[in-house]
């Protein structure tokens, strides 16, 4: 047999073409790039890892891994070179390295651009308003009166203010219900946003990913239900949410990420008020924990699919593989042998999904997520939630 590529006749096994399969650099070390790198090693993607340290979830997996510090451009610029493409696994990378980056000739995605409007909350906030995209009622603050003024103008107390960079996770968060509360937001030093408490009847989230060319898919709307101010449990799709408003929201998120020129995954974290109306809460751009269940659930889940849009290579299906999928967060607590406990999960269920991320356990960190699924959402519920608590020690039968 005789297979013609260009010029060169190739047969009988003496093809000595060179590999030419592209490099993903990614920026950050945590269970985000372990889970995209994992999603990329069927497509024969190779991946170099920028990490902080040799421990962190990502680095412990990948196998050309740069130790460095983010914040520094010069370990940036030596990182970027032999990738043909670098992203992010966090929002935290300075701009300006990232313009700098993008003037060297780099190919950076999302996009530094697009970016700004995951790492900062006011430039998001203003950017969505202009745009008409529905948001709680807000504007920057400058102190403790400020916050004051800004109830006044509306509801009342109590507001909600947010550092406008590096809160996560209820992290720069606060829920403020009086003047001395308001003052605790500002010893961060960086601006700070001022919102409406928004009466919502529960949190979505609306997960798309889009290509360079402009190809883009929407997984299903999915409730995302908060403890503490972090993720415990995703429902796909969310239950008793109309067809109309899981339309709306999906045509949101893909007018935002069209709006926003992001290339690669976009989460819209959205409220649905209790008068039926959709309000979006934040944005990031890059895949997000209320995608994971995508890894079991979905045809094509949002890493692969993260990983194509930036590749600029043909998006997968994003449709789901059962009717119902759970994920369900696994937090540290005070039962460090997690590994002890597969035993009794696997066993009682050989339908569970858990995902471990390599991390030390310590109470209240995210070290892993389990998936479950099926036909009965009470059943796959209670299945995910069985599991996480035996993980962590919560229950012990």
């Amino acid at each position: 047999m005789i297979l013609q590529r260009g010029s060169e006749a190739v047969g009988g096994g003496s093809y000595s073409g060179r590999v030419t399969f592209p490099v993903v650099g990614m920026v950050g070390g945590g269970q985000l790039a372990r889970m995209t790198h994992e999603a990329g090693i069927p497509l024969g993607i190779r991946f170099k890892l920028l990490s902080d340290t040799p421990q962190d979830s990502a680095a412990q997996v990948v196998g050309d891994v740069v130790i460095g510090d983010y914040r520094d451009l010069a370990t940036l610029r030596a990182f970027a070179q032999g990738c043909d493409v670098v992203t992010f696994d966090h929002e935290h990378v300075p701009a300006e390295h990232l313009r700098a980056l993008e003037a060297d000739g780099v190919v950076i995605r999302p996009g530094v651009e697009a970016l700004l409007h995951a790492q900062d909350k006011g430039v998001m906030r203003e950017r969505l308003r202009t745009a008409g995209v529905p948001c709680p009622r807000h504007r920057i603050v400058t102190d403790p009166t400020d916050v004051v003024r800004f109830a006044e103008e509306g509801d009342g107390l109590p507001v909600v203010l947010k550092t406008v960079r590096g809160g996560y996770d209820g992290k720069g968060v606060w829920v403020v219900r009086d003047a001395e509360q308001a003052a605790d937001p500002f010893r961060a030093g960086v601006p700070v946003l001022a919102e409406e408490m928004v009466d919502f009847a529960r949190e979505l989230a609306a997960n798309v990913v889009r290509s360079p060319h402009g190809q883009a898919v929407a997984y299903p709307v999915v409730e995302s239900i908060q403890v503490d101010g972090v993720c415990d449990t995703v429902i796909a799709p969310a239950p008793g949410l109309s067809g109309e408003l899981s339309a709306q929201a999906q045509e949101l998120a893909l007018r935002i990420a069209a709006e926003l020129g992001v290339v690669g995954h976009l989460a819209v974290e959205l409220f649905e008020t209790r008068d039926g109306r959709l309000l979006v809460n934040e944005l990031a751009m890059r895949p997000h924990n209320s995608g994971h269940w995508t890894q079991d659930g979905a045809v094509t889940s949002q890493f692969a699919n993260h990983v194509r849009a930036v590749l600029d290579l043909p998006l997968g299906d994003p449709r789901p593989r059962a009717e119902w999928t759970v994920m369900t967060n696994v937090l540290g607590g005070d039962f460090p042998d997690m590994y002890a406990a597969y035993l009794h999960c696997m066993a009682r269920d050989p339908g569970l999904k858990i995902h471990m991320y390599g991390k030390d356990v310590k109470p209240g960190r995210k070290v892993g997520h389990v998936n479950t699924y099926g036909d009965d959402l009470a059943d796959v519920r209670e299945r995910g939630r069985h599991a996480a608590d035996y993980l962590r020690g919560t229950i012990t039968e």
